[in-house]
């Protein structure tokens, strides 16, 4: 079911109408992040983004039918693509599979850089209960596209276990950059390296386990090679 405010958008016509609504979109988010820092992720905030941006109300609508969820949306996106442009022009064919994932995620954390404290505001916005399903796809979006980015050509289970532990990677080190005054965030990347070496000494440890496993002889098999007596 659609709400009041996409239906409005939906019935918008005229000189309102917008063919292209991208540059729009992108006009009123650097205004919003701009906004953010001291008027939050909020509706008053947008408004006064579109405004800014030279856009009326009406136009708002139809760019962010869904308001601020749609601009939390595009802001993560736009790290998302900012954060993949910069892999792709680096050189990968050197680098082993961690330090192409450490890249990554620092390139990712990077894309925010110019806007911290409205990136932390959006983060807390997104904590929130009523958002947990679009923070979960968007972290979901953004640790796929970088694994991808690295070359991951993953099917099976590890598909997910791969994603599952480089959102936890990810999200710990955001977390730790915003409270990072250091110089070059130089805290932050070695608090990733470091995540990154336990991540990597857990896969040693599951490998071996997986190694020892296989020598085990299946006890399905033990059971069945028994004779039982005949009663």
């Amino acid at each position: 079911m659609s709400t009041p405010q996409e239906d409005a958008a939906a019935g918008l016509r005229g000189p309102d109408a917008v063919e292209d609504l991208t540059p729009v979109r992108a006009a009123i988010l650097g205004r919003l992040l701009e906004e953010a820092p001291f008027h939050g992720w909020s509706v008053p905030a947008l408004r006064r983004a579109a405004k800014a941006a030279g856009f009326t109300r009406q136009v708002q609508l139809l760019a962010f039918p869904r308001g601020v969820r749609d601009c939390l949306a595009l802001y993560s996106q736009s790290a998302d693509e900012a954060a993949l442009r910069r892999l792709a022009a680096a050189d990968l064919s050197t680098l082993k599979v961690r330090e192409k994932v450490t890249l990554a995620v620092r390139l990712r954390i990077e894309a925010l850089a110019p806007h911290k404290e409205a990136a932390r505001l959006a983060a807390r916005t997104l904590a929130l209960p009523f958002h947990a399903r679009l923070a979960s796809k968007l972290v979901y979006d953004t640790v796929d596209g970088l694994w991808r980015a690295v070359g991951d050509t993953s099917t099976d289970f590890n598909f997910y276990t791969k994603r599952a532990i480089l959102s936890a990677v990810y999200g710990s080190t955001l977390l730790r950059w915003f409270e990072d005054d250091s110089e070059g965030a130089a805290a932050t990347w070695a608090f990733l390296d470091d995540r990154i070496a336990n991540v990597m000494e857990f896969e040693k440890v599951k490998a071996k386990v997986r190694a020892a496993g296989a020598k085990v002889p299946s006890p399905w098999r033990i059971l069945g090679s028994l004779r039982y007596p005949r009663g």
